[in-house]
């Protein structure tokens, strides 16, 4: 890491060549075959991150996408100090994160939609006035966080309910209010929409848009949702099998790894379909338009015969949509 990296006032996070790997006994079979991981187990090593690098300016809301088991989560938990990195440099905010100074910790948030930090069986309130605790929060700072929050999230009438009796999407809700009400400065967002139907997942994504606004935190945010990424990020981070392939401007994506074209025609008169299919994948076809995927380097040629052996009377070649592009990446199609 050079000197100049680490000086840098700008970036609230830098990481520098992170390597994670996790060790594991592997478990043979049967009786005996217990018996023989318990007194000579054969150890495995899997690397979930390989020297990875990137930064993030100070206020950036970024996504972070990638398929399951690409590495996201595992980033995210060294970058809020819960996991320790095999090695590699990473700074959040001027700490390092693994040494868990209080300072640090004041300073970022971590929401799993997966994971609950309010108490089951207790009215979200109860968690609240625990967090105000922990973080320190002056009498008058916390009424005027919990007060704006909850106006924002329309959940001024959920601070009282038992959180078990509450719905996904009006936890979640909660459980943002309970991330934020110490005003983190980085925010790391792991799957905030997941299970929130389509009215709930907008209601979040709107939040989160509007606090990095308004409060200028940088975000990290990794999601299956398409949506999520397409409303919330302009830069993307692409990440699979712990190697980072992308990162850019989010409509750069698809100029990098979409694998095919999508010509348009508008016909004089109707045509073959069967015909069409010689040139490339119809994907629709209704009088007087055509819509047919080429591959990428093979786009002038179709579109020359397509000219040459259709009534055409319109044509355009268009990018994948980016929503396609993604839900590769989902998938782990994008290789490097």
């Amino acid at each position: 890491m050079s000197k100049g990296i680490k000086e840098s006032g700008e970036k609230a996070i830098i990481v520098d060549s992170l390597l994670k790997s996790f060790e594991f006994s592997e478990k043979q079979t049967g009786l005996l075959g217990g018996f023989k991981s318990l007194l000579a187990p054969k150890k495995k090593t899997i690397r979930a991150l390989k020297s990875i690098s990137f930064t993030i300016n100070q206020g950036e809301l970024v996504g972070f996408i990638g398929p399951n088991g690409a590495g996201k989560t595992t980033t995210l938990k060294i970058l809020s100090g819960l996991l320790y990195p095999t090695s590699g440099f990473v700074q959040v905010i001027e700490h390092d994160p693994w040494k868990r100074d209080p300072k640090f910790l004041k300073n970022i948030s971590l929401v799993m939609g997966q994971k609950n930090q309010l108490w089951w069986d207790l009215p979200a309130r109860d968690t609240f006035n625990l967090n105000k605790e922990i973080y320190e929060l002056a009498d008058h700072k916390f009424k005027e966080n919990l007060a704006e929050l909850c106006k924002i999230l329309d959940a001024e009438k959920l601070l009282d309910t038992q959180v078990r009796r509450l719905s996904l999407g009006q936890r979640m809700r909660l459980e943002l209010i309970a991330a934020l009400l110490h005003k983190p400065k980085v925010l790391f967002l792991d799957e905030p929409t997941i299970g929130l139907d389509v009215v709930g997942q907008q209601k979040i994504r709107d939040f989160i848009f509007d606090y990095n606004k308004r409060s200028s935190a940088t975000i990290i945010l990794t999601s299956h949702n398409m949506d999520d990424v397409i409303d919330l990020a302009k830069r993307v981070i692409v990440i699979n099998k712990g190697e980072i392939l992308f990162d850019g401007d989010l409509k750069d994506l698809t100029s990098k790894f979409a694998k095919e074209k999508i010509i348009k025609v508008y016909l004089g008169k109707s045509a073959d379909i069967k015909k069409f299919e010689n040139i490339g994948k119809v994907k629709r076809y209704n009088f007087p338009q055509a819509v047919i995927s080429v591959p990428r380097e093979a786009s002038a040629i179709a579109a020359a015969e397509l000219l040459q052996n259709f009534p055409v009377t319109d044509l355009t070649i268009e990018e994948e949509p980016i929503e396609e592009v993604i839900r590769r990446v989902f998938k782990g199609e994008i290789i490097k």
